[in-house]
């Protein structure tokens, strides 16, 4: 990386709301903007523009890891299925804004879509927030596997001590998936929500990573709302562009409408 490159990334780093982010995705986008912009201002707010529509924007506000730990660790029950531990996660969850818009539809959004799949062996779970939160909902199998990852480093080590509590097999790692595509091999990939957001740093993501994930069944969904809570046609938009993605491969393809979600189960 060379001198202005670096200041470039120091200089985005600088910021609190970018400081956690993995360096490889920051150094990557700062290389794209580096050749559009001579002014490192105007390349430093191009960068954190692209990183916030990315990721930053689905935060709703600075989480404290440590605390939610804590009060997980302190909770009376800690068996996944008990009441006061999926509240719990249901409150946690209200701070990333993708799976807080999922909190109406949770108790059916995967026994509806996975019945058929169930049990679950083994998740990919990609771009993942907050959602390994809802692992209490997923009919996993009780020796599954659990393999997530995203560009929060804070939160990849809350999650990987929220695997450690649940007593789930797995972990969760830092991964730029604009560059590169994880080579596990699993029972199931998980696509939520992300799909729209790849797209903004590679057109081309959709294709690619549905050509070369390695699973036997991969969910993809897409928002029906903006985050300020407008339709403006999205249902009909996504579902049109993913069916022009997936057009001509050999996947079985099963859809399902819900009221915050539109999602695609493709099993090959």
């Amino acid at each position: 990386m060379n001198d202005t490159l670096e200041i470039l990334v120091d200089s985005v780093k600088s910021g609190a709301k970018y400081r956690s982010i993995i360096p490889e995705l920051i150094q990557n986008i700062a290389q794209d903007e580096f050749q559009k912009h001579k002014s490192t201002k105007v390349a430093v707010k191009a960068i954190r523009s692209r990183l916030h529509q990315i990721g930053g924007a689905f935060l709703n506000r600075k989480i404290d890891y440590a605390k939610w730990l804590e009060l997980f660790q302190s909770l009376p029950n800690q068996q996944i299925n008990s009441p006061v531990f999926m509240q719990t996660c249901q409150q946690m969850m209200r701070l990333h804004s993708s799976t807080d818009e999922r909190l109406p539809i949770l108790d059916q959004f995967y026994s509806r879509i996975l019945n058929d799949i169930a049990p679950i062996h083994s998740v990919l779970d990609l771009a993942c927030g907050l959602n390994p939160l809802t692992i209490p909902w997923m009919p996993l199998a009780h020796d599954a596997h659990y393999y997530a990852c995203d560009i929060f480093e804070d939160m990849i080590a809350f999650l990987n001590d929220f695997l450690k509590l649940c007593h789930v097999n797995g972990n969760v790692f830092g991964y730029d998936l604009s560059h590169q595509i994880p080579s596990q091999e699993v029972h199931l990939t998980l696509l939520l929500k992300t799909l729209p957001c790849l797209e903004k740093l590679d057109k081309q993501i959709g294709v690619k990573l549905l050509e070369n994930i390695h699973a036997e069944h991969i969910l993809v969904s897409y928002p029906v709302k903006s985050l300020g809570g407008r339709e403006k046609g999205m249902l009909d938009t996504y579902k049109n562009h993913f069916l022009a993605i997936i057009e001509g491969s050999d996947w079985k393809i099963r859809c399902f409408e819900f009221s915050t979600e539109l999602a695609f189960l493709l099993s090959r």
